[in-house]
């Protein structure tokens, strides 16, 4: 821990599947210390309680502490603001997974809530804080490409319901492949290439139902689809740049790139925006690409197996542990309402112009967050070494 700083104390309110994650990459970080949970299912705040030796309490007495300066909000995304604005009001600063809520207008509330008692919201994602994904910014801003004319980001899988317990709510109002992969993509287009002022779109429900196979309570079932599985996307930015996105839940499989910039010098492919670390390439005119390997910088080496095989890099909880030390020194936090909010009127406007048929301009102009540097990076890591793969 730093000199003459104490981590803020940290309660969870929701101890689903992600909630893992955080609770191991905590000991991971400096600034956070993590203390009590609670989830509307008493049996699975105890199991994370005894897991990770924390406290494990009901909603309301969790939200009464006087000794809990954050909540770390993990409910589904549907009720989000309802629970953000619950924490708020008990006068505690919040951070949430994301989407930040399902409405702007909700977002609004928030803030106004926030800003009335002088507080903080955060909201994930926090991997456009990894390397590769700063390391990348970095190439853009320097010029490396030249001025960035158009590109292709894309999410395509064939969904859910064969790997994770409960996948119904991602095929509900407020899922879907935009609403939830969504933001790791655009959070990272938008860091790397300021606002975007315009969206067109179009996209189709693939499957009215789909079976859940993975293990757990619904397997077996046949779940409804209510929202759009295909979204096709075409992203205009302030800078100029044209990006296509593309967020699927139909496709049995894929070579294509999670996101590639070209510019008028040259190309840039980058790693998957919901990892931290990875290989980005940058290319030339005459056809060659230069690899550049994160895996080796602060949050940047793999440290989780993807069902048990993959080996990817997560250290989800950065951008909390970024809040925490910015609320030490009276400073803006990275992973702010403003980016936050931008980045979902950015994804209601895909789904609103797929509806409609329409182009939508997108109102808000975020200043994008400061450069998160490799020397900054590594004074968030703990004492220890951060935990990486045997």
């Amino acid at each position: 821990m730093r000199e003459n700083t104490k981590p803020l104390r940290v309660g969870v309110i929701g101890c689903g599947n992600i909630s893992d994650t955080y609770f191991t990459n905590g000991p991971l970080l400096q600034d956070i210390d993590y203390i009590a949970c609670a989830d509307l299912r008493p049996e699975a705040a105890r199991s994370k309680a005894a897991a990770y030796g924390i406290k494990a309490m009901e909603v309301d007495a969790l939200l009464a502490r006087d000794d809990l300066d954050v909540i770390l909000n993990l409910t589904i995304p549907a009720v989000h603001a309802e629970t953000s604005l619950r924490i708020l009001d008990a006068g505690k600063h919040v951070y949430t997974e994301k989407p930040l809520a399902l409405s702007l207008a909700e977002v609004d509330a928030m803030e106004a809530a926030a800003a009335a008692r002088g507080l903080r919201i955060g909201t994930a994602p926090d991997t456009f804080l990894g390397p590769a994904q700063q390391q990348a910014r970095a190439l853009v801003d320097a010029g490396t490409i030249g001025e960035v004319v158009t590109g292709l980001a894309t999410v395509l899988s064939h969904g859910m319901e064969d790997w994770h317990p409960s996948p119904d709510f991602f095929y509900r109002k407020g899922g879907g492949p935009v609403l939830d992969m969504g933001p790791y993509y655009i959070a990272s287009l938008v860091n790397m290439l300021g606002p975007v002022t315009r969206v067109q779109a179009s996209g189709r429900i693939g499957r009215r139902t789909r079976l859940v196979t993975a293990d757990g309570p619904l397997k077996g079932q046949s779940i409804p689809v209510e929202t759009f599985t295909t979204l096709n996307a075409l992203l205009s930015f302030e800078s100029g740049a044209e990006i296509t996105f593309l967020a699927s839940w139909d496709v049995a499989n894929t070579d294509l790139r999670p996101i590639e910039l070209h510019g008028t010098k040259g190309t840039l492919r980058i790693c998957d925006p919901n990892d931290f670390g990875g290989i980005i390439a940058q290319g030339d005119l005459v056809g060659g690409f230069t690899e550049i390997d994160t895996s080796t910088r602060a949050f940047g080496a793999n440290n989780r197996l993807w069902l048990g095989e993959f080996p990817f890099s997560c250290y989800r909880g950065l951008g909390l542990a970024e809040m925490a030390r910015a609320i030490s020194e009276g400073r803006a936090h990275r992973c702010d309402t403003e980016f936050g909010r931008h980045v979902l009127e950015v994804m209601l406007a895909i789904e609103t112009a797929a509806i409609e048929g329409r182009s939508l301009y997108i109102n808000s102009r975020p200043k994008r967050p400061a450069a998160f540097t490799p020397e900054e990076a590594i004074t968030f890591r703990a004492a220890q070494s951060v935990e990486v793969l045997p």
